[in-house]
């Protein structure tokens, strides 16, 4: 009997202590339209305590009045002995989007997400190479998690058994297809699980509409990333075991044949070591980095470096960083504990001092996601037991290894007054401040496109990179959707030749280029410089979302959330404010596009078609398939083969429409971070009583543009 009531005491003190939990949850108002529920035991390290940059409150509190569609005090958070469990308010025409750059799906309402760093990314379980405990409503909300810890979320699936039995008459008649399908919707809430936790903070992101969620996350993560403007041309990887001569004469080649180039990224060879790495120049390949860098330089040649974070035994980097690593090796090689400054630091001021110093204009950050969590083979990173010094996991650490990684290499920059624009295979929650694009070895075209509109909805970058094709056709709508995307890449990491001149990869390392390689490399040279020409105006897109937070790509359902018809569009994004992309891939020469409410201009025809419909397009290799919104003035540049701190461009634009609306241009250095303290212009362009009219006003003295002509579109 005494061990009875000993029993039932136990049992009464626990519900007190899981009552009082969920009763202790506090909710603060931590910037304008930003509030934040916290209960139980909090870890020490979230995503957002590595956020460095400030929120910037004076954009924040610019955004319009909002208020969320439910009482935040319905947001229930439960402690158990198991983790946390969070449920959120849902009602039943909510489509939600976000949880990090999905591969395999796009509105995620109804699924069971579980946003887990993963080197391949597959279907729709949640594993990507970005993910982030973060999704939106089209009701204008957004919820962020914030954890480390592997998190999933029921996204309107589950129903609680209440007492109360619920019979529904079976209509659809008694086959085995009828019986396995569920039409019921869930119970109105999102359940978010977090095992092992002990506390969380939930960040809730007001609206009022979708694009001013996002608006505010990524101003609340420290504004948008502006990148270097030289960044926003052309990045070239050469093949991995290229010697200097041979990068030489691949620059060479750009060069003589005119086509643009702002970057070109060596792969591992350049290195004495690389799985694990030794960050030491190979000077049996390089002989002369520091000549080879300023000679590239010379020639309007940024060099970026492959690597990766796991250090070798043979590297400067091992001995300081033996007791700041994991307990675990990485191909033999340890793994710094960038959740730790004086980890950071070492890593940091060696890449400085040996690299930044000399002319490296950024790095690649390879490998810094998981291994595939889906196959039983995959095995090369550290396990999720992991432990390191900072008190993480290797689960935990999985998570944000990309977020620190990215970090650690940016803030080099920073310090130095540079800006860059770096490669990474993963990044998390908070990211939306770092200039750096993200990749995968994954290469399916219509998921490259779909992360391109995933992107926007978690403060990330994508880069669908081109390497060999099976096809022309395959490999010029590659470059199609690379030059509409936020970074124009074609990695070449395992090809001698340029893929335009032979997409055959057996082919091409054998110096067997097609017959018609000139053709193609023509049709390849009229993308690029498309793409030379857009700068300007992508360059105001990511100045928009560095000081206004507006994705510069994002999906049309962010802009046009009432429109049911754009609920599951995930192959159509903005670019900007007036450009709607629609890229298409080798499977068909024709596609339909839906056009959002309004009136749309073909960029190639010039023809004007009504909002509200859709219609089909069937554009050329060479005809980006690209509409403008009406009364959109569209500013494009003469095309320049790379981007130095003198480039003048000079600006032609195309106004659609009788009645267009006022845009401008950001007018800077583009290399330094000056703008933050003044240093830059708007350009205002208006056409009126058929004139059009420049303005400029700012604190930066020299002109970046000169606007030579303007054409009418009615």
């Amino acid at each position: 009997m005494k061990n009875k009531l000993t029993y039932i005491l136990c049992c009464l003190l626990q519900l007190c202590f899981l009552t009082s939990h969920a009763q202790e949850a506090v909710t603060t108002d931590v910037a304008p339209g930003i509030k934040k529920i916290s209960t139980g035991v909090i870890d020490k390290l979230t995503p957002y305590s590595f956020c460095e940059e400030k929120p910037l409150t004076d954009a924040l509190a610019k955004l319009p009045a909002a208020k969320l569609p439910f009482d935040v005090n319905a947001i229930r958070v439960n402690i158990t002995d198991r983790g946390v469990l969070v449920e959120i308010p849902l009602d039943d025409t909510e489509q939600l989007y976000g949880f990090g750059l999905q591969i395999g799906s796009f509105n995620q309402r109804g699924l069971r997400k579980k946003p887990i760093v993963n080197d391949n990314p597959s279907a729709d379980l949640g594993y990507t190479h970005a993910p982030t405990t973060f999704y939106v409503s089209n009701k204008g909300y957004g919820i962020l998690v914030n954890t480390t810890r592997y998190t999933t979320f029921y996204c309107g699936t589950t129903a609680k058994n209440n007492g109360a039995a619920v019979v529904k008459n079976n209509t659809g008649g008694n086959s085995v297809d009828e019986l396995y399908k569920n039409k019921d919707n869930g119970s109105g809430n999102v359940s978010v699980d977090v095992p092992g936790a002990k506390g969380i903070e939930i960040y809730v992101f007001e609206g009022p509409d979708l694009l001013n969620v996002l608006q505010r996350y990524n101003l609340f993560s420290g504004g948008g990333a502006l990148p270097a403007m030289w960044g926003l041309g052309v990045k070239y990887r050469v093949k991995a075991d290229f010697s200097q001569q041979q990068v030489g004469k691949m620059a060479a080649y750009f060069r003589a044949n005119h086509i643009p180039c702002d970057v070109l990224g060596l792969e591992p060879r350049w290195q004495t070591a690389a799985y694990s790495c030794s960050y030491v120049w190979n000077n049996q390949f390089f002989p002369s980095p520091n000549e080879f860098i300023d000679t590239m330089k010379n020639k309007g040649f940024h060099i970026n470096l492959w690597e990766h974070a796991f250090v070798s035994p043979k590297s400067p980097l091992y001995e300081p960083l033996k007791t700041k690593s994991g307990d675990y090796l990485v191909w033999n090689g340890l793994v710094p504990d960038f959740a730790d400054p004086s980890a950071r630091k070492l890593f940091a001021d060696y890449h400085q001092e040996t690299f930044v110093k000399h002319g490296i204009s950024g790095f690649k950050m390879d490998e810094c996601d998981n291994s595939n969590l889906t196959t039983g083979n995959s095995t090369w990173s550290f396990p999720e037991h992991s432990r390191f010094p900072s008190g993480l996991d290797g689960e935990q650490m999985h998570q944000v290894f990309g977020l620190l990684y990215q970090k650690t290499v940016y803030n080099i920059y920073k310090t130095l007054n540079l800006r860059t624009f770096l490669d990474v295979r993963a990044s998390s929650s908070f990211a939306s401040s770092y200039p750096a694009a993200l990749y995968s070895d994954t290469y399916e075209h219509d998921e490259y496109i779909r992360m391109i509109v995933n992107s926007g909805f978690s403060g990330l970058i994508w880069s669908p990179e081109v390497r060999e094709s099976k096809s022309i056709k395959d490999f010029m709508r590659r470059s199609q959707t690379a030059v509409l995307s936020a970074q124009t890449l074609y990695n070449s990491w395992y090809l001698q030749n340029p893929p335009w001149l032979q997409i055959d990869r057996d082919k091409n390392n054998k110096n067997e280029l097609m017959p018609e390689a000139k053709q193609v490399e023509a049709d390849v040279r009229t993308l690029l410089n498309f793409r030379m020409s857009l700068v300007p105006y992508l360059y105001r897109a990511f100045a928009d979302y560095r000081l206004k937070g507006i994705p510069p790509f994002r999906a049309l359902v962010v802009d046009y959330p009432q429109d049911k018809n754009t609920f599951d569009i995930s192959d159509e994004y903005m670019i900007g404010q007036n450009i709607l992309a629609a890229p298409l891939t080798e499977a068909a020469d024709e596609r339909k596009v839906y056009l959002p409410a309004g009136n749309w201009y073909d960029f190639n025809t010039n023809q004007k078609f009504e909002g509200g419909k859709s219609y089909t397009i069937k554009p050329s290799y060479t005809q980006l398939p690209i509409f403008i919104k009406e009364g959109t003035i569209l500013p494009l540049a003469k095309p320049v083969e790379f981007i130095t701190p003198d480039t003048k461009f000079e600006i032609n634009c195309k106004v659609y429409g009788a009645n267009p609306v006022s845009t401008s241009l950001f007018e800077d250095d583009g290399i330094t971070f000056n703008f933050q303290t003044g240093s830059y212009n708007n350009v205002e362009l208006s056409y009126m009583n058929n004139k059009g009219s420049v303005k400029r006003s700012g604190g930066f003295k020299k002109q970046r543009y000169v606007v030579k002509g303007w054409e009418v579109i009615k």
